[in-house]
Order: structure tokens, then sequence, then C-alpha cells
């Protein structure tokens, strides 16, 4: 049996205090993409473009690691857990895969063109009170609602 889902004032409050403890004991904030950056790093040290990201930024893999596995946990302990791709009755489940990866390689591109994730931009950036870092969420929620109708098919 399916448990609700979290209460979003409190898995709020506890992503606030996750990010606080990443201040107060790896004095840096949350961020997913440099994480992507350090491992690529390891493989094609050559590249210029992941150079950037050797030495300390390793403690983001374990960062991304933790986050796997808590999603995982989540997901058992809330009774989740299966194997299944969600998606609504007029959309065939390789549209729905296609649409979700394509979403990703977006995010993607963006994290590179930004030079953060959405995680280090809006979370880390927004504590910061980071000017840059609002208006990227300024505008992804904006384009996040003004394309919403147009992904409404997808789930009816």
């Amino acid at each position: 049996m399916n448990r609700p889902y979290a209460n979003p004032y409190v898995a709020g409050t506890g992503l606030g205090l996750v990010l606080l403890s990443a201040y107060a004991f790896a004095g840096r904030g949350l961020g997913a993409s440099g994480a992507f950056a350090s491992a690529a790093a390891r493989v094609a040290p050559a590249n210029p473009y992941f150079s950037r990201y050797h030495g300390d930024d390793n403690w983001l893999v374990v960062e991304i690691a933790g986050v796997i596995i808590g999603g995982f946990l989540s997901a058992l302990l809330a009774g989740r857990f299966r194997r299944v791709v969600e998606r609504g009755a007029g959309i065939t489940t390789r549209t729905r895969i296609a649409l979700a990866f394509g979403g990703g390689v977006a995010m993607g591109l963006g994290a590179a063109l930004a030079r953060g994730c959405t995680s280090g931009l809006a979370l880390t950036g927004g504590a910061l009170l980071s000017v840059g870092s609002w208006a990227f969420m300024i505008v992804a929620f904006a384009i996040a609602y003004l394309l919403a109708p147009a992904m409404r098919w997808a789930w009816r």
C-alpha cells in the first residue's frame, strides 16, 4: 500500500536543514552537476572543460551517492518502490522515456551553460541571495508555467 507523499513544508524544512548542514560540515552548498563533472574529470583528465573539477570537488560524488541511496530508501519506506514508468493514458512508455531523456539533456546543457545545476543555483545560490540564481529560478518557473499546458496532453 502506498503512503501519501511527504508534507511539502516538512520536506522543504528538511531540505533547508540539509543545506545548512552542508555549509556547517563541508563548508559548501549543495549541487549535482559538479559530481558528474568530477567523475568525468577522472575519466578524461586532459579535457580542458573538466580539468577545473580536479581536487576538492570529489565530495560532490559522495553527495550524489547519498541522494541515490536516500531516494531508494524513501521509496522503500513509502511503499512506492516498483519498476514502472509513470505516465498518462494518452502516451506510450517509449514516448514518456524519450520526453524524460530530452528534458534531462536540456537540463544538463543548461547546467553546463549556467555553470551550475538547478540544485546548486536554486538552493545554494538562492540561500546566498545571488541575483543570478534568483533570475534563473524566476525564468525556470516561468518557462515551466508556460509549457505545462502543452505537456498536459501526456497525462490525460
